[in-house]
């Protein structure tokens, strides 16, 4: 079982050097592009050149990330900037991107330990004959064998290094993340906004239009038509009561109170007993005395409720599952359905799902938003809320 695991493990590790050999071979020819592409700068060609040099380094980096992705099981995250058109900016952020020297960098450095590679092409049947002739089965590999891994785990940890983001490039990267959740955050307050100035105007506002109407009348018919004027008055009285209603609906999208009085497991549950889908709450370490931010009780809140809606009034389905559960990293919330799926992203509009909507809510706070809905369903809603318990 030993000398299975050891020829496995050596196999899978000669496969991940004669890739990184293939790609050796493959940069000794893109080396060129590089020199003209560089030398050719000062040139019209040159800038033209030289953001399509830069995306196709950062295609053979990609490689090599996803192949030390494969052997480490770790992947190495990328933070490069865009190199969309005009021309002038693709141009600007090749040559001021700190991730292009990174590559760079890694491009030279290859050249001089990717040659080492080459050693383990050697080392595998020989290993293999020099044992099966007659030095055992077990000592020659494990002399031989773990060599051919630490060879890749050489080449896996070297790639690591150099192609890692510089702390630079994580800068701007998390920079220009704040910049589209702040915009996304702006946006998403600005839709909450007009939904609440819709609310009221089509809702409570009417109301109490009528309930003076209906108030003014009373007032005229008092003398002539008590009788009247008392009908006229009960109308006022239930039109108050609606325009009431009504407040406390607007104010309850806002931040519902239950969240307040019960916490987010107590307000969840309300929803659950309330939803026209039959549904399940679920917990993993949230309980009724364990409370989250209040913003982050209130995005999942809304997240729940939104989802909810959804599954009733888009998804058609019959049953809901929630789970909350609390992480390491904060709050993680999720939503099934066993709906019709093929829910998608748009804008929250009257007569659409609003998954945008809540993508933004939960960007704002620095988390993340997951919808899986293939056609047929089921669809699952995932949130992951970052806070401190």
């Amino acid at each position: 079982m030993v000398m299975l695991v050891s020829v496995r493990q050596a196999a899978r590790a000669s496969m991940h050097l004669a890739n990184a050999i293939a790609l050796c071979f493959a940069m000794y020819l893109f080396i060129s592009m590089i020199l003209l592409a560089v030398a050719g700068t000062v040139t019209v060609i040159g800038i033209g050149i030289l953001p399509e040099t830069v995306l196709l380094l950062r295609r053979i980096t990609s490689s090599k990330r996803r192949m030390t992705t494969k052997w480490t099981g770790r992947p190495i995250p990328e933070a490069y900037l865009p190199l969309d058109p005009p021309l002038r900016a693709a141009f600007r952020n090749a040559v001021r991107d700190p991730c292009t020297y990174a590559d760079l960098r890694w491009l030279l450095a290859y050249y001089l330990y990717g040659a080492l590679a080459v050693l383990a092409i050697p080392l595998w049947p020989v290993g293999l004959v020099v044992d099966g002739i007659g030095c055992g089965m077990l000592r020659r590999p494990a002399v031989v064998l773990p060599l051919i891994s630490r060879l890749a785990d050489l080449d896996a940890r070297l790639s690591r290094t150099l192609l890692a983001p510089p702390p630079r490039a994580r800068l701007t990267e998390r920079v220009e993340q704040l910049t589209t959740t702040r915009a996304g955050a702006i946006a998403a307050h600005g839709a909450e906004l007009r939904r609440i100035e819709r609310d009221l105007h089509d809702g409570a506002q009417a109301r109490l239009v009528a309930l003076s109407m209906r108030i003014g009348l009373a007032k005229r018919a008092c003398a002539t038509d008590p009788q009247g004027a008392l009908a006229l008055l009960d109308q006022a009285q239930d039109q108050a009561q609606q325009a009431l209603a009504e407040l406390r609906h607007v104010v309850r999208t806002i931040h519902p109170p239950i969240l307040t009085d019960r916490g987010l497991l107590g307000a969840v549950r309300a929803l659950a007993a309330d939803s026209t889908v039959a549904t399940t709450v679920d917990t993993d370490g949230v309980h009724e005395g364990s409370r989250a931010p209040a913003a982050v009780e209130a995005a999942a809140y809304f997240v729940v409720a939104e989802a909810l809606t959804n599954a009733a009034k888009h998804g058609h389905g019959d049953r809901a599952e929630v789970t909350l559960a609390r992480t390491a990293a904060g709050l993680h919330v999720t939503v099934r359905d066993n709906g019709c799926g093929g829910a998608e992203f748009g804008e929250p509009t009257a007569d659409r799902s609003g998954l945008l909507g809540m993508q933004r809510r939960v960007a704002a706070l620095d988390g993340t938003f997951t919808l899986t809905s293939p056609a047929g369903g089921p669809t699952t809603i995932e949130a992951e809320l970052p806070c401190v318990w």
